[in-house]
């Protein structure tokens, strides 16, 4: 009878695992045909106003760039105190609990939060809002990252660093983070590729232009926000130009994936 059990259990998961790589090739597919049709040289050397992406990447890469930069340290560090320095106490708990929240919450909630305490007092949308965003769904990701990659530390090591004489901030800078970093690099690497493909928390905070700009004071352009603007439009071109970009969108994140999966398996090597 286990035996029975056992083989439905794999055979139903066998199924469920081969229906999600048909949906997901289904989509890559349809990605590669419909965005091949306007793939072109062109348009990474033009800006929307001319057709083109160039303005659209890299305005998506300076709101998602800010965001890692000023999210990185305040999220490892945020990390090294929950593991190293709260000694279990309820406060740390209920940090932990609050950033798996923060991390199932819609990313549209989040939008309308910061659309709410930054764009309306300002009376505009900014790319200063949109960073301020994509900072607070990568903030908990990478919190979580570090607190679970220090964890798995040994104590051992922790005990060793004290004994020969070093300060807990030598410890934990020269040997704990040192031991962890192929998993904290990866959790980064996954955190940046989930935000730099979002839409919904800068459709109210950066909007998206269509021309270049550098400055986060006013609307902002963004690839995201502009693959939603342009599916809608009447113009067949505009369409074709919203399935290029949703193509290099998407390949982009793939290999930020699979980049961060590399680096776990050679971990485990």
């Amino acid at each position: 009878m286990r035996l029975w059990i056992n083989k439905l259990v794999l055979g139903l998961s066998s199924l469920a695992a081969i229906i999600g790589l048909v949906f997901l090739g289904w989509i890559l597919i349809t990605l590669i045909i419909k965005g091949s049709e306007a793939l072109s040289p062109y348009i990474f050397t033009h800006d929307l106003i001319n057709n083109g992406i160039r303005n659209l990447l890299f305005g998506q890469f300076v709101l998602a760039g800010l965001a890692t930069i000023i999210g990185i340290p305040i999220g490892i560090m945020a990390g090294i105190y929950l593991q190293e320095y709260s000694n279990g106490s309820k406060y740390a708990d209920f940090i932990r609990d609050l950033s798996d929240v923060m991390m199932s919450a819609p990313s549209i909630v989040i939008g309308t939060f910061v659309y709410a305490v930054v764009v309306m007092p300002t009376g505009h949308t900014a790319g200063w809002a949109g960073v301020f965003a994509l900072f607070v769904m990568m903030l908990p990701i990478v919190v979580r990252a570090t607190d679970d990659m220090l964890s798995l530390v040994p104590t051992e090591l922790r005990e060793a660093g004290i004994a020969i004489g070093a300060s807990k901030y030598h410890v934990i800078v020269n040997i704990i983070l040192r031991a962890a970093k192929v998993g904290i690099v990866t959790g980064l690497i996954l955190a940046f590729a989930r935000v730099v493909g979002e839409t919904a928390p800068l459709l109210y905070t950066s909007g998206s232009s269509v021309y270049w700009s550098t400055d986060l004071s006013d609307t902002f352009p963004s690839i995201t926000v502009s693959i939603y603007n342009l599916a809608t439009m009447p113009d067949d071109k505009m369409v074709q130009l919203a399935w290029a970009a949703a193509l290099v969108l998407t390949f982009f994140v793939l290999i930020l994936n699979l980049l961060g999966r590399y680096i776990i398996r050679e971990k485990h090597h």
